[in-house]
């Protein structure tokens, strides 16, 4: 039986929007959110709030990504970040049912259940572990509804009385119209925002899509910018590599974080300063690698076509890739868009170029439903015409050597983000015709004060299986595994691990018989190591060619000097050698550093504690200006 029309409501008054929510839904309300920046945040803690106050009532909310203000671990860093959270993130509000979940204070009344987590934020976090939902990104909306789902709780975009879902639209449609399909009672409410910018295409909704609009200036809210990560040498490195693969006049995919946005920033370097980017390439990318692999599928000179992109997320790297003419190519020839996404999220100058854009800049741009970038159903036979030489990059934690990824979770089952899209765009790789995979990882991690392979032999959960093994890049080369048997999947894989765990690799794939007796690791790539890629940087470091901003930053410079200082103390914080303890003991501040700690509120110490944290400040601020990388 479908649910009586009932008129829509249009208020200035949380409450009653809340209320009206309750009373169209019903006593049991299962709560759609989109994730990220799309969540109305008064809307969603007023509705939390009235369910807290009422046990008769009950809460499911189903979202991912819930973004939280960045609080430090320890006290350190909350002296570092508190200063900066007030700054950046003035007046933005914060989901009340993520402190309380930190916590552990949600009421039996209330469950939050998500399909992908801020990397590493919940690893810690059981109730999160418990209720995560493993999905793909184009199963996700499927799954909110198979999970009951009878309200859709929105934040939009308003310009001359038309709404924009914004940043939005990859589920928002498509959830809406499944739970209307059902026809059991729903709602569906939006909360307008007009600091969201206000974008078209599939974004723009008819005003009657809407069960519930609150429209009030005093709910209205600065925008979560997340700042952009610092981009480390070797991640430059592994950026330029991946630079080389992406064909002119082809389409890209790419995927968040450093390594995304060092992709972001090679590509476009390699447009507009082709003498410095060739300056590069000729210091990391070695001549057989630009005779085979670049030559084939990629390229080094500038995009006189340019790219077209098609990526579920409209980073803002893939906005300085449009400024900066690289991704230009219609969708259709001379026509369509020349970017598609499906949801936006980064920092804040991102947002304001996104609200300057012009009418016709903004047409380029066509924000739409995952459904349609994340896989060809239904429309193929566009999708390949569109999507011609497409390069769909994104990152791992963690490569077998048998070709398997690790994206998304640990061995023992804990979440540390969630699938999202990756299996989509590789399975994709492998359908389209000239499409390739590219998937970037650093080939080691720092954990417990030791150094550990991220190329492994094997692991207790992968994300992408071995069948769909394609390209992986390290900051030490390219491993092309397509059509590859297993013994030259191992083999290419050793060749870029780091040497000092090429021996045990090699020693296991002998014993399970997936590399021959015979087999040596090749004399060239015993060279992976980080002093001889070190030596190789050296001269591009020099000629500042590897910013650690690329793409701007919300940091000042002496935030920037904290950053490395408090960096290098995290990596040196368990193992401290007597010399390293004795040398932090007689770190003296001068007055430059004093000017610095001032920063931290540790200038002027008070107790053996802060005088203590302020010496060792001390060290890590003068081991960065010394470049002394332990």
């Amino acid at each position: 039986m479908r649910q009586a029309k009932l008129e829509p409501i249009r208020t200035a008054s949380l409450s009653e929007a809340v209320e009206a929510v309750i009373r169209r839904s019903g006593e049991r309300i299962v709560c759609g959110a989109p994730l990220g920046l799309g969540k109305p945040v008064p809307l969603l803690n007023a509705l939390y709030a009235r369910v807290v106050s009422d046990s008769a009532l009950s809460l499911s909310i189903v979202t991912a990504l819930s973004l939280e203000v960045p609080r430090g671990a320890s006290d350190l860093e909350r002296r570092f970040l508190e200063p900066i959270t007030r700054r950046i993130f003035a007046g933005v509000p914060e989901l009340d049912y993520v402190r309380d979940q930190r916590a552990g204070k949600v009421p039996p009344n209330i469950s939050l259940i998500e399909f992908y987590f801020r990397p590493g934020a919940l690893l810690g976090t059981p109730i999160a572990q418990q209720n995560y939902i493993s999905s793909n990104y184009t199963h996700a909306g499927r799954d909110i509804v198979a999970r009951g789902a009878n309200a859709l709780l929105v934040m939009v975009a308003e310009r001359g009385g038309r709404y924009s879902l914004s940043c939005n639209p990859d589920l928002t449609v498509d959830v809406a119209q499944a739970m209307r399909r059902r026809g059991a009672p729903s709602t569906i409410a939006a909360m307008v925002n007009r600091n969201l910018p206000f974008m078209t295409g599939d974004a723009l909704v008819p005003d009657d899509f809407f069960d519930v609009v609150l429209d009030a200036p005093e709910h209205e809210h600065a925008l979560f910018g997340v700042p952009n990560p610092p981009i480390e040498p070797v991640e430059h490195v592994i950026g330029v590599r991946a630079s080389t693969l992406v064909k002119d006049g082809g389409t890209l995919q790419l995927g968040i974080g450093s390594l995304g946005d060092a992709v972001a920033h090679w590509l476009r370097q390699r447009h507009v300063a082709p003498a410095s980017y060739a300056e590069a390439c000729n210091a990391i990318v070695d001549g057989d690698a630009r005779a085979g692999l670049v030559a084939i599928d990629g390229g080094i000179g500038v995009f006189d076509e340019g790219l077209f992109a098609s990526s579920e997320m409209f980073t803002w790297g893939m906005m300085v890739l449009m400024r900066a003419g690289v991704i230009r190519r219609r969708a259709d020839g001379a026509t369509g868009p020349v970017l598609q996404g499906g949801f936006f999220l980064g920092p804040r100058e991102f947002y304001d170029t996104l609200r300057g854009l012009s009418d016709s800049e903004r047409e380029d741009i066509l924000m739409t439903s995952v459904a349609r970038i994340n896989d060809m159903f239904g429309e193929e036979g566009v999708v390949r015409r569109q999507r011609r030489d497409a390069r769909f990059i994104n990152t791992c934690m963690m490569a077998t050597i048998s070709g398997a990824a690790v994206s998304d979770g640990l061995a023992d089952g804990r979440v540390v983000s969630g699938v999202g899209g990756q299996y989509n765009f590789i399975a994709m790789a492998h359908e389209l015709e000239g499409a390739r995979s590219i998937l970037l990882l650093r080939s080691t991690r720092e954990s417990g004060g030791r150094t550990e392979s991220n190329i492994v032999f094997n692991y207790g959960h992968i994300t992408i299986p071995r069948h769909l093994r394609d390209v992986f890049v390290t900051e030490y080369g390219v491993a092309d595994l397509r059509s590859r048997t297993d013994a030259e999947v191992a083999a290419a894989l050793i060749g870029i691990a780091d040497a000092r765990f090429q021996e045990d690799l090699t020693a296991r794939a002998k014993a399970a018989g997936k590399l021959p007796s015979s087999w040596r690791i090749p004399d060239a790539v015993r060279r992976n190591t980080p002093d001889h890629l070190s030596r190789s940087m050296r001269p591009l470091a020099a000629k500042a060619l590897l910013p650690e901003f690329p793409l701007g930053t919300d940091f000042d410079a002496q935030e920037i000097r904290l950053i490395h200082a408090l960096r290098w103390l995290k990596a040196h914080s368990t193992g401290w050698r007597r010399l390293e303890l004795a040398a932090a003991l007689g770190a003296v501040p001068d007055e430059r550093e004093r000017a610095t700690l001032e920063r931290l509120g540790l200038a002027r110490p008070r107790g053996l504690r802060e005088a203590l944290l302020c010496r060792l400040v001390t060290l890590g601020l003068r081991r960065d200006a010394l470049k002394i990388d332990a």
